[in-house]
């Protein structure tokens, strides 16, 4: 592995690593990526050997076992998902966008590291006994449906991939999971959905929350598998049927094991759970008490910024129309005391891939914000979640930045994460 990176005063940099040289081994164990090394690191006396100028040399190292040798490294490649899901998002994006946009994540190392939802149709024997061997622990598994026959109409994956075995290898060994389906009308809902909660929760407790989101359509499906929209009808009746399915299959303690993304209950109007309704679990990324979890943030936080009420300024905040509503009711009123703040609350809706469908904040697009905010009056400010960014916070889903915005709209466009400490440092810019 190919060093990018050596912390000022570390133990690495005593010892004279530098930017460029490659971890070979330590201990003497190859080292193949990020996560290997964190494993063989953590010793408090290793050998570690080294490439340096096309020399291999070895350095015995005395440490505390926490210490970090302040090293950094390239990213490592990631493996694709081996299925050809019915529903995946990556081949409803239009053509011409980046590569990475049309990339199927299905690494088990993205999964442990940064909470990613994979199949493990292309994890073999291998990599699941170095996920015990090296407690990678919980990951995320995207388990869809457990019938053998639906796995293989809905994955396209041409083979049994042998869910149900790795869940019992993993879980027997320590590992723990959180599962997630993706429901698609008519085709894992059902009799299908009944079968998956109770194969997955027969793992329960090493198999620690089953969440439930609805499909995602884009209108980009051309020569894609037909599917029904999960419409606000569909919801409206399937959240009962959901909090029924929930209350068979619970945690020891009367906690949820089963649990629905927020966008069931934005989509027809009520108000989402509180925040007990998700069990201590930290599902955020997947949708799933998100909004919750802002508000309760939100909520215990905001008077601690009252002193902020000397910024006078025009701001328009500017969300999905997925939200929209809920922020009218319950956000956009936390701001009452705030005189000096005049809020205008604008929704952008998502041409580029859908407005009936695709209503979330996080896949908004800069095209779809300029040609909706061209011509209003936007105040000093406009504010958007930081999550329709990519993961390094420079370009949106469509390849324009913060700066090409702005200058189109003629007003600052900034992004902010859910915490109102980000909120007000980014209005006393």
């Amino acid at each position: 592995m190919k060093i990018n990176n050596i912390e000022k005063d570390s133990i690495a940099e005593s010892i004279g690593l530098k930017k460029g040289d490659q971890v070979y081994s330590i201990d003497g164990s190859r080292v193949k990526d990020i996560i290997d090394y964190r494993f063989k690191v953590a010793d408090e006396n290793i050998v570690i050997k080294v490439k340096q100028s096309g020399e291999l040399v070895e350095y015995e190292i005395e440490k505390d076992i926490d210490d970090n040798l302040g090293i950094g490294f390239d990213d490592f490649n990631i493996r694709a998902c081996a299925n050809d899901c019915v529903f995946c998002f990556a081949d409803q994006n239009p053509p011409g966008m980046r590569e990475g946009l049309y990339f199927r994540d299905g690494d088990f190392r993205m999964s442990f590291l940064y909470g990613h939802f994979i199949t493990m149709t292309n994890m073999g024997w291998k990599q699941l006994k170095r996920v015990v061997e090296q407690q990678l622990s919980p990951l995320y598994v995207s388990v869809h449906v457990t019938d053998p026959d639906k796995r293989l109409e809905m994955f396209l994956y041409g083979k049994d991939d042998f869910l149900m075995k790795k869940f019992e290898y993993l879980t027997e060994n320590g590992i723990e999971l959180h599962a997630q389906v993706v429901l698609c009308p008519g085709w894992n809902d059902g009799k299908f959905l009944e079968k998956t909660v109770s194969d997955i929760y027969s793992f329960y407790p090493s198999a620690l929350s089953m969440s439930i989101v609805p499909v995602g359509l884009t209108k980009h499906r051309e020569g894609l598998p037909k599917l029904p929209q999960v419409t606000k009808e569909y919801a409206k009746n399937f959240i009962p049927i959901g909090k029924e399915i929930s209350r068979k299959y619970r945690q020891k303690n009367g906690k949820n094991f089963l649990l629905l993304s927020d966008e069931w209950f934005l989509k027809v109007g009520n108000e989402v759970p509180k925040l007990d309704y998700y069990s201590g679990h930290d599902l955020i990324e997947n949708g799933v008490g998100q909004v919750a979890h802002f508000m309760a943030d939100w909520k215990d936080g905001i008077n601690d910024y009252k002193s902020m009420n000397r910024i006078s300024k025009k701001i328009t905040i500017c969300t999905g129309t997925l939200v929209v509503n809920y922020f009218k009711q319950n956000f956009i009123p936390l701001f009452q005391p705030f005189s000096n703040l005049d809020i205008q609350l604008i929704p952008i809706k998502n041409t580029f891939f859908g407005e009936d469908d695709v209503t979330v904040s996080g896949l908004l697009t800069g095209q779809d914000i300029i040609s909706q905010l061209q011509g209003k009056e936007l105040g000093d400010m406009v504010l958007l979640s930081d999550r329709i960014l990519n993961e390094d916070n420079t370009v949106t889903l469509d390849d324009m930045n913060l700066k090409q915005i702005s200058n189109a709209l003629k007003v600052p466009v900034r992004v902010v994460n859910d915490t109102p400490g980000d909120f007000f440092s980014t209005l006393d810019i």
